[in-house]
């Protein structure tokens, strides 16, 4: 874990998924998306560095004393989501091509919205990923704007 350089707020997010086959999924954010094993643990709990974060793969689970009431587990319904990674790239088209070469399954291919291209696919528990390129020259989120690891203040 020690991989990845500190947060400079001392914040590192990433997103949990909720596998009813760790191995297959972290075959999938691997050989598919392109991300890397930073860690692998007992039970199956496993870390995959995928650009500037990290997806923790892990088996569902009942409630525990810290989520009493919570119990984890893969989508019953993938057209019903109350949540999905959102992943933004530079170039969609090259890499929908990619993805789709390593097996990715796209609901469409990429479409124009007004300021971006976006398509989704899906992880093989059925969580939504939406892939998305900003089009807008002037978005603070195009490409040539996209905000470094730099706290604000520092020097380049």
């Amino acid at each position: 874990m020690a991989e990845l350089p500190p947060p400079p707020e001392g914040i590192v997010l990433a997103h949990f998924i909720v596998s009813d086959d760790v191995e297959r999924s972290r075959r999938f954010y691997t050989e598919v998306l392109g991300g890397r094993v930073v860690y692998s643990g007992p039970g199956g709990l496993t870390y995959v560095a995928l650009a500037n974060s990290w997806i923790i793969i892990n088996v569902g689970g009942g409630p525990t004393d810290d989520k009493p009431t919570v119990s984890l587990e893969t989508p019953r319904d993938p057209d019903r989501i109350n949540s999905f990674l959102n992943i933004r790239v530079k170039d969609i088209h090259a890499l929908y091509a990619e993805w789709s070469a390593r097996g990715a399954q796209f609901l469409t291919p990429p479409k124009q919205h007004q300021y971006e291209i976006r398509c989704y696919i899906r992880d093989p528990d059925g969580h939504l990923i939406e892939v998305g390129q900003t089009t807008d020259p002037e978005g603070d989120w195009s490409p040539a704007h996209w905000p470094s690891s730099r706290r604000a203040g520092d020097s380049e």
